[in-house]
């Protein structure tokens, strides 16, 4: 396929990136460096792609698997961010039928004026997002309620408004548009973390491979320079200034996903901290999960620290708001954590903090993107790209990313299930189609199976740790059984073939992904 993504020749890709002056350089591998990339090489730039770790490695792949509209702030009177938001919805659910799978969200009401309030958000929130007529909200009393989400303590309020939002992959999401940006030409390089900025104005980024036994760097030329390194990029600000201020403000959500037997709802449920906040109750296969705590959190960790109280605050709030028994750490079947990267408001509650996108040009004329919202991360990569041609002194193009089809987005995706290949695979068909779109009969070819998924992930999606098929290519290891950690031996031997990975190496990435399992529940044990 003409979109794979093959990292596999790591070698070639360094003296690549070294031997070429790029139109653009992007730092960031997560959903809105990999919305730039790809915007970009579809109006014929030249880009540099790189990240420090895997693709969607940080923030793109924790967050609550949404493209929602954020109707929240609308109460916060942000209707310019509620109507990208939801505009942008429409959009992907155009570009990537496989990644926007609808779900009727439940958000409760205690009195009739609060049905009437709601009523109006969400008249609103249709019109500026433009949602069809069948995708129009209802009203549900509180019979219809008891009937229809029978788990969810009806008696406690006066009805219900009841809308679609869509449900998505963010990591896939992500993968697909650095895969889309290769195939329109862009170089894109993964553990290949930027460790110094050289010129001034910036002209040069300098990369090492972070690989095991890798030793290889470039210095990655570029006519201009993008930092969207998401939690990281006040630590790439300076690199171009070594006392630039903090600009960031980061906060810590934290989710945890239980059997659906513990939690058989039928709905996305929208519950009620112990706060006031809200927070989600996620139906997703066989499994259910809770999110999201939204606290200050001092570093851009990778695996940010998971403790007692957040897991407890989740708990209380799905025992607050559902009729189930009370849940306890065994009921865990897996967890993640993030953080957001959010512009800094000084005497604001984490939750209060704007998630508005802010852009700002450095004094070696570095561009800084951050902030924002993963459901409006093309948009924001377009504003991106108009000014990075605006900056390189070209004529003004409009972007095509609104209306071409991600990886896997394009076709008839309804046709998909009767593809003779899908049919052969019939118990892990409706899965491979969710995963893979318009792409799916291809792994169904070749088995269907966690070995064929791995041979994808490697071949095609720029895989090339197993921590990256486990959490970001497959979502095993959230949404799996057993957190997928019986898909790690089959998914490492397969990879293990295509990557030259010798017998302790394969035993060394089994045991990586292991390991941050465990450390993810460790709080839990304590």
């Amino acid at each position: 396929m003409s979109d794979a993504l093959d990292l596999r020749a790591r070698a070639r890709l360094f003296r690549d990136l070294e031997s070429r002056v790029f139109d653009l350089v992007v730092i960031g591998g997560g959903v809105t460096g990999a919305g730039v990339a790809r915007d970009a090489a579809l109006r014929d730039l030249s880009v540099a792609l790189l990240e420090a770790r895997d693709f969607a490695s940080g923030t793109s792949s924790r967050s609550s698997k949404m493209i929602h509209g954020g109707l929240r702030y609308l109460a916060q009177g942000d209707t310019a961010l509620v109507k990208e938001a939801a505009s942008e919805r429409q959009v992907l659910r155009r570009i990537a039928p496989h990644l926007t799978r609808i779900s009727p969200f439940i958000v409760p009401a205690p009195t009739l004026a609060s049905v009437a309030k709601l009523r109006a958000g969400l008249w609103m929130f249709e019109k500026l997002g433009g949602a069809p007529a069948e995708e129009r909200h209802q009203i549900w009393d509180r019979r219809e309620l008891a009937e229809r989400e029978p788990l969810l303590r009806a008696d406690d309020f006066h009805a219900a408004a009841v809308y679609p939002e869509f449900l998505t992959d963010d990591s896939r999401l992500t993968v697909a548009n650095v895969r889309a940006a290769a195939g329109a030409g862009a170089v894109v390089l993964s553990y290949a973390p930027v460790v110094a900025l050289s010129g001034d104005p910036a002209e040069a980024a300098i990369c090492r491979s972070s690989l095991p036994g890798e030793t290889l760097q470039a210095r990655v030329r570029g006519r201009v320079i993008v930092n969207a390194a998401g939690p990281w990029v006040d630590g790439v600000r300076r690199m171009e200034e070594a006392g630039a201020d903090q600009r960031l403000t980061l906060t810590k959500g934290v989710h945890v996903v239980v059997p659906r037997s513990r939690i058989p709802i039928n709905h996305t449920v929208i519950l009620r901290g112990a706060d006031k906040r809200g927070l989600f109750a996620v139906p997703r296969g066989d499994r259910t999960y809770i999110g999201t705590t939204d606290t200050f959190y001092a570093d851009p960790d990778e695996w940010p620290r998971i403790t007692r109280e957040d897991i407890a605050y989740l708990f209380q709030a799905a025992e607050r708001g559902l009729k189930i028994a009370p849940l306890s750490f065994d009921d865990i079947s897996s967890v993640w954590s993030g953080v957001r990267p959010l512009i800094g408001q000084a005497g604001k509650a984490p939750s209060e903090i704007s998630r508005r996108d802010e852009v700002w040009t450095g004094p070696s004329g570095v561009v800084t993107i951050a902030g924002g919202k993963l459901s409006a991360y093309r948009a924001m990569a377009e504003r991106i790209v108009d000014l990075v041609q605006e900056r390189l002194g070209r004529k003004a193009s409009k972007a095509a990313t609104a209306e071409t089809p991600l990886p896997g987005g394009d076709g008839d995706h309804r046709a998909l299930m009767a593809d003779p290949a899908l049919i052969a695979c019939s118990e892990v068909a409706t899965r491979l189609v969710e995963l893979y779109g318009s792409e799916a009969p291809t792994v169904a070819r070749d088995g269907g199976d966690v070995a064929a998924e791995a041979r994808h992930a490697v071949l095609c999606e720029g895989a090339l740790r197993l921590e990256d098929y486990w959490v970001r290519r497959s979502m095993r290891a959230w949404f799996g059984a057993d957190a997928g950690l019986s898909a790690l031996a089959p998914a490492a031997d397969a990879m293990a073939g295509l990557l030259d990975w010798d017998a302790a190496r394969t035993r060394a990435e089994i045991d990586a992904c292991r390991r941050i399992h465990h450390e993810s529940l460790a709080a839990l044990a304590a």
